[in-house]
C-alpha cells in the first residue's frame, strides 16, 4: 500500500532507507584495485577519488606537461585563483598546505576531481617535492587516494565509476546507474516540498553537471570564482585598486556573459548569484605592489572582503547586479525561464545590509530589467546570527555560510589547522569529528538553530538554509532537516549524496511540517 504522502511502497521507501552512502560515493567517484604500493606520505582527505599522473610542480609545469598529453597531478604549497586553468588541466591535485575549505579542496570537490590537502610532510620546491630527503622530480608518476589522503608512488590500476568527475570547462560525466537514479527519484519524492537539495556552481558546465545529478537550482554562485582566469583577474584587481574605470565596464560584460549562460543552464530553477566575495591575499597576489600596498592585510580572511568591499567599492556591486539584470533581459528575451536571486555575503551588522540592499534594488531599477529578484543575505559570523531578526526583516532569503561561521566560531583557521590541530584532536578524543567536514552542533548548530529562532520570528516567511560544505554531509544534513531550515546547498558531486540524506532523515521521523 502506497504512503499517502509520498506515493511511495513501503518497499520504495526500504530502499531509500537502505542505500547505503558508501554504495552512492562508490558509484560518483573512483577507485584504486589492488595494493597501496610505496605510500610517500598521507595528507588530507580533501576531494574523494582517485588518480594517478606525473608530478608537476606548479601552473606552468602543469600546464606543459598536459600541453604535451601527459596525465598529471598538479602539486603546490597551496592553490590560489591564479592556477585554476591547470587546476582544470589535472586529474588530481596535491598541497602542502590547507583545509577541507581551502581553494583547492572547494575547486576539487566542484569539479569532482581527487585532492589531497594539507600534506604537512611535504616541501614544494621548484621542480620537485620532498618527503624527508626523498626528491619526487617533475614527471614521476604518482597516485592519489583523496578518499583517505594516501600520496603513492607509481602509477595504479583505477576502478572506474559510472559518472566520473569533470574538470573546468569540461563536459558533466554519464548520468547515475538506472537503478540509484531509480532509488535517488523515490528520495526526491519524500523530501518533496519539504526540504531541497541545491548546488554551489559557478560556470555553466558546473551548473549541467548539478542538474544532472538531481539539483534543484544553484544555492550558490560564488562570482569572484568566474574571475578566476588571469585576464578576468586583471579586471578585479583594476576595478579594486582604482575604483571606478573603464575596467568596471569589462567586468559588466564579462558577467553578463557568465550569467546569461549559467541562467541558460538550470532555465526554470533557482539561480542564487552571491555578490563579489574576493579575499585580497586571493585577488591582488600578482599585482603591483605599489598599488596594492594600502590593500595590504595581516589577516585577509577577516578583512576587506564580502560586503565590505562592496561598501568601499560600489560600483562592483553595481555592475554585477547590472550584468544579472541584462542576463536576464537577454534570457526572457531567447523565450527562457529564468530565476535569479541575489546574495549579499559576509554582513555583520543591520547597516550594513540595508546599505547593500537599497545599492541592488537602486542597480536594478537603474538596468530597467522590471521587478527585482529577491534579495537575501549570508549568515557567516557569529554577530550575525544574534542579530538574525534585525537581519531577516529587510531580506527574503538567508544562506548560513557554515565554512567561515565554524573558523570564526571556534577560532580554527579553515586552511592551517587540518593535520596540526584538528586531526590529533579527533584522535584524542578531544573533538569528535573535524568541524570543516560535519557540523559541530553543540555551538557553530546552536548559533544556527539560535539565528533560527530569531528570523523567523522577524519574518515569518524567511527562507533558510545551509551552503557551505557541510551541505554535502550526511550529519551535517540531518541537523539541517531537524533545525526547520528549508535546504542545503552543496558541490554538486556531492547532490546525490545530499538527496538521499535528506530522504533518510525524514523518513526517520526527524523532519518538520
Amino acid at each position: 500500500m502506497a504512503d499517502a504522502e509520498t506515493g511511495l511502497s513501503a518497499r520504495q521507501q526500504q530502499a531509500v532507507a537502505d542505500l547505503s552512502f558508501d554504495e552512492l560515493v562508490a558509484t560518483l567517484h573512483p577507485t584504486f584495485a589492488g595494493d597501496a604500493g610505496v605510500v610517500l606520505t598521507t595528507g588530507l582527505a580533501a576531494s574523494p577519488g582517485a588518480a594517478s599522473g606525473l608530478v608537476a610542480v606548479g601552473s606552468e609545469a602543469a600546464l606543459d606537461l598536459a600541453s604535451a598529453g601527459s596525465t598529471v597531478i598538479l602539486v603546490a604549497t597551496e592553490t590560489t585563483p591564479a592556477d585554476v586553468a591547470a587546476m582544470g588541466l589535472s586529474a588530481g591535485i596535491l598541497t602542502a598546505r590547507g583545509g577541507l575549505a581551502s581553494h583547492a579542496a572547494v575547486v576539487a570537490r566542484g569539479w569532482g576531481i581527487p585532492a589531497v590537502c594539507d600534506a604537512r610532510e611535504i616541501t614544494v620546491e621548484v621542480d620537485c617535492f620532498m618527503v624527508g630527503d626523498r626528491r619526487i622530480a617533475n614527471g614521476t608518476p604518482i597516485s592519489i587516494d583523496g578518499s583517505t589522503g594516501a600520496v603513492t608512488l607509481g602509477d595504479r590500476e583505477i576502478a572506474g565509476s559510472t559518472v566520473g568527475g569533470a574538470g573546468a570547462g569540461t563536459e558533466p560525466g554519464s548520468v547515475l546507474p538506472a537503478e540509484i537514479a531509480e532509488v535517488l527519484d523515490w528520495a526526491d519524492r519524500v523530501a518533496a516540498g519539504r526540504f531541497a537539495v541545491l548546488a554551489n556552481a559557478d560556470t555553466a558546465a558546473d551548473a549541467a553537471t548539478a542538474r544532472e545529478l538531481g539539483a534543484q537550482g544553484i544555492g550558490l554562485c560564488r562570482t569572484e570564482h568566474m574571475f578566476l582566469e588571469p585576464d578576468r583577474l586583471e579586471i578585479v584587481q583594476h576595478v579594486v585598486l582604482r575604483g571606478h574605470d573603464e575596467h568596471v565596464d569589462d567586468l559588466a560584460a564579462a558577467q553578463r556573459a557568465d550569467f546569461r549562460e549559467l541562467l541558460a543552464a538550470m532555465d526554470g530553477l533557482p539561480v542564487t548569484v552571491r555578490l563579489l566575495d574576493a579575499p585580497m591575499h586571493e585577488f591582488l597576489a600578482g599585482a603591483d605592489p605599489d598599488e596594492a600596498a594600502q590593500w595590504h592585510e595581516h589577516n585577509p580572511m577577516l578583512g576587506v572582503r564580502g560586503v565590505r568591499l562592496g561598501l568601499l567599492r560600489p560600483e562592483l556591486y553595481a555592475a554585477q547586479v547590472e550584468a544579472l539584470a541584462g542576463a536576464v533581459a537577454d534570457r526572457r528575451g531567447a523565450g527562457g525561464d529564468p530565476r535569479a536571486e541575489i546574495m549579499v555575503p559576509l554582513v555583520s551588522t543591520a547597516g550594513e545590509l540595508a546599505a547593500a540592499v537599497g545599492a541592488v534594488h537602486s542597480a536594478w531599477k537603474g538596468a530597467d530589467a522590471g521587478t527585482a529578484p529577491p534579495v537575501g543575505t549570508m549568515i557567516e559570523t557569529p554577530r550575525a546570527c544574534l542579530i538574525a531578526g534585525e537581519l531577516a526583516s529587510g531580506v527574503e532569503f538567508a544562506s548560513f555560510g557554515t565554512n567561515d561561521l565554524t573558523q570564526m566560531v571556534f577560532g580554527f583557521s579553515r586552511d592551517d589547522t587540518a593535520t596540526q590541530v584538528i586531526a590529533p584532536y579527533v584522535a584524542d578524543g578531544l573533538l569528535n569529528a573535524d568541524p570543516f567536514a560535519s557540523l559541530d552542533r553543540a555551538g557553530v548548530g546552536e548559533l544556527v538553530s539560535s539565528a533560527m529562532e530569531r528570523g523567523r520570528a522577524a519574518n515569518p516567511g524567511l527562507r533558510a538554509g545551509i551552503c557551505g560544505e557541510h551541505g554535502g554531509d550526511p550529519a551535517s544534513i540531518e541537523f539541517a532537516v531537524r533545525a526547520g531550515l528549508d535546504y542545503v546547498s552543496c558541490s554538486p558531486y556531492r547532490v546525490p549524496i545530499a538527496r538521499l540524506a535528506a530522504a533518510q532523515t525524514l523518513l526517520a521521523g526527524a523532519g518538520v511540517g
